[in-house]
């Protein structure tokens, strides 16, 4: 069947090129560090000095990754407009020890990062993919992007009370996947093995931070390929956009300085050295008006006049499970990105985020959705709370609706990509 014309798929063809080659969020910022790289923007090392040359710069930590532009002439007050994401995603991750296994079976042994829908991890082809460290301190990505790990689920036949009681997983016993056979468990197989896939010597790698995930590819879904299917939609879709929306602004003249900052660590809390309750998007922000000759006055200039917007994936009202949401809000997909609210600021926005993100979406002739939480069902959180605290930038919370979050796969709207990245252009063009 023909796809009907609808909006440029050329955005969403490419997001899903970035989901592929993003297994892990050390992937997620290397591949978005590349696009930048082609923009013309450079990597600063945190620990060289600065200098206040315009143009476009980024900085990498771990699984994350601060960039901006300063047009040329722009004063050590300018405020910045930044587009803040997040990099990790929900999965199983490698133990310390991770070999082991039971009764003839090989085994990695793993902990859950995040809160997975542990479900859609049963019986899945799984790669590992990650970040190794060797002896000199050096980190290489590894990615083994083929079926090499499974969890196993266990037959019905086993468990009559699964239909009547519904799946019980204990984390602990019933999540370690396998990857072979053999009744001797050898420490360091896994690790040799991935050292012999990535080219490294062996015995190099000493440290490790290693994550499953499916191989399967994104698809298009539906009758009119109207539906998106894929992994880690929440966040890199954000991340996706942002990063073309600052390439996209640092192409024009900004009258501010625009910002992607795509952190890690949000699944469990975002406290960490690349998590947005760290120091680093202050320091980052802080050291570019000083490396422009500016004091500590045009840094509170600046940080007064700034604006973030925080962007991550939402719920997109369930055709199953409408009591779940809101009744007079229902986010659809493919009918925008939504904008966030909670009066109990587990969301930042107030109305005047609203007038900002009003402001962006009719320029950029974008259409957009409200969404709040059922009053008797408890709302989530973003960084965008803890960006407007630490900070004190005045912050929004928006997205894109999906269904599945926290799964293995996630859906959305194929053309909400789309619409997501040109809002977030015009907001970092104003």
């Amino acid at each position: 069947m023909t796809e009907p014309a609808r909006f440029d798929r050329g955005h969403t063809d490419d997001l899903m090129t970035f989901l592929a080659a993003s297994p892990s969020p050390y992937h997620a910022v290397a591949n978005a560090a590349e696009r930048l790289e082609k923009a013309g923007f450079r990597q600063v090392a945190e620990t060289d000095a600065w200098d206040g040359t315009s143009g476009g710069k980024y900085v990498l930590r771990g699984g994350a990754i601060i960039a901006w532009y300063v047009p040329e002439g722009a004063a050590p007050h300018t405020p910045f407009r930044i587009v803040g994401a997040h990099t990790d995603s929900p999965n199983l991750r490698v133990k310390p020890l991770p070999d082991s296994g039971a009764l003839g079976w090989r085994q990695v042994a793993v902990e859950i990062y995040g809160g997975p829908l542990l479900n859609s991890w049963l019986d899945r082809d799984l790669g590992i993919a990650g970040r190794l460290t060797l002896r000199d301190g050096s980190t290489r990505l590894v990615n083994v992007d083929r079926p090499l790990l499974r969890v196993p689920q266990l037959a019905i036949h086993l468990d009559r009370s699964v239909t009547a009681d519904g799946l019980k997983l204990d984390k602990q016993r019933h999540m370690q996947p396998v990857w072979g056979l053999g009744r001797d468990v050898r420490d360091g197989d896994l690790i040799a093995f991935l050292e012999e896939t990535a080219g490294i010597p062996a015995g190099e790698v000493t440290g490790w931070d290693l994550m499953t995930h499916s191989v399967e590819p994104p698809a298009y879904l539906g009758r009119d390929h109207e539906l998106l299917a894929g992994p880690r939609m929440d966040n890199l879709l954000s991340v996706h956009a942002g990063t073309a929306a600052l390439m996209a602004a640092a192409s024009g003249n900004p009258a501010s300085i625009p910002v992607l900052a795509a952190f890690d660590h949000e699944e469990n809390g975002s406290q960490s050295d690349t998590g947005a309750d760290g120091p680093l998007l202050g320091n980052v922000l802080e050291r570019s008006v000083f490396a422009r000759g500016g004091s500590y006055e045009d840094r509170a200039r600046a940080f007064a006049g700034t604006v973030c917007l925080s962007s991550d994936t939402g719920h997109a009202v369930h055709p199953n499970y409408a009591e779940r949401h809101d009744p007079t809000h229902h986010p659809r997909v493919n009918g925008g990105p939504i904008l966030k609210v909670n009066v109990n600021n587990r969301y930042a926005t107030d109305g005047s985020g609203r007038a900002e993100f009003t402001a962006a979406c009719e320029a950029a002739d974008v259409p957009f959705q409200s969404f709040v939480s059922n009053n008797s069902m408890p709302c989530g959180t973003t960084i965008g709370p803890i960006t407007a605290a630490r900070h004190g930038i005045r912050t929004v919370d928006i997205g894109v609706a999906i269904l599945s979050m926290h799964s293995v796969r996630e859906l959305c709207g194929a053309d909400d990509p789309f619409l997501l990245a040109n809002a977030l252009t015009a907001f970092l063009e104003r």
